[in-house]
């Protein structure tokens, strides 16, 4: 299902890119795609974040779309829209081509396998929920449409996104929406930033804390410490998944 289209205003944008070469983020952090911007803070369109998953057991969720996510999302939807395809198809194809795409993909896949979540969902390898099983999986992003700080990817660090009124306020909107819709699913937060946004929602009474896995460090090889702070977490994660999670 949609739960925004924004892919409407922007559809011609995306029409008139480049198509015959790889694109690049001159191509993409252009103002025919820039949806909001706040001091160095710039946020451009990308439509696979407003296609959500009604079904999903799971939801994960990331920071922001990076450049590489955004520019996979973008390729398959102008593949999507040249073939006549719905909104919500687009969307849909786009967030399955863009979703924690690159070798971040296969970190997370390799994390999520050594806690055993694919014995929960009856699965071989956490791999199956990126294709034939995606039916289990909804992926989003704390901010749901590419954030870049300075034309570079928006880490969570500076500035912090909690302190921010313009990062919190795109956050909560997104965030609070999603999680409604999706109110049984377990949420896996990857990141510092993204549980501290989740545990401000405990906090606020507005969020159960056994539906989420605490701990799970972003996968991003941005994120040089990934393996060192997931082995410290692995075994309460295994843990909550086993005693609060999946037992109930």
């Amino acid at each position: 299902m949609l739960i925004s289209n924004h892919l409407q205003q922007y559809k011609a944008a995306l029409l008139s890119l480049p198509k015959e070469t790889g694109l690049t983020k001159a191509d993409l952090q252009v103002d025919k795609l820039l949806m909001k911007r706040s001091g160095k803070l710039e946020m451009y369109y990308a439509p696979h974040n407003e296609y959500l998953n009604p079904a999903a057991k799971v939801i994960i969720i990331g920071l922001t779309p990076g450049f590489t996510q955004m520019s996979a999302a973008i390729q398959e939807a102008i593949r999507g829209l040249e073939a006549g395809l719905s909104d919500e198809e687009v969307c849909k194809g786009a967030k399955e081509a863009a979703r924690f795409a690159g070798t971040m993909r296969n970190t997370l896949i390799h994390m999520l396998d050594a806690l055993g979540l694919q014995q929960y969902l009856g699965l071989a390898s956490c791999d199956e929920l990126f294709q034939k099983q995606q039916t289990n999986l909804h992926t989003t992003s704390l901010l749901r449409f590419p954030m870049f700080i300075e034309k570079k990817n928006y880490s969570g660090a500076h500035p912090k996104l909690l302190s921010d009124p313009f990062l919190r306020e795109c956050a909560l909107l997104s965030l609070e929406q999603e999680l409604g819709i999706l109110s049984q699913a377990l949420i896996i937060p990857l990141g510092k930033t993204v549980e501290g946004m989740l545990r401000l929602l405990v906090s606020e009474g507005k969020l159960d804390d056994q539906r989420c896995l605490w701990g799970f460090p972003h996968p991003s090889g941005a994120n040089g410490h990934r393996f060192k702070q997931f082995a410290s977490h692995q075994e309460a994660m295994t843990k909550a998944l086993r005693d609060h999670l999946w037992n109930a």
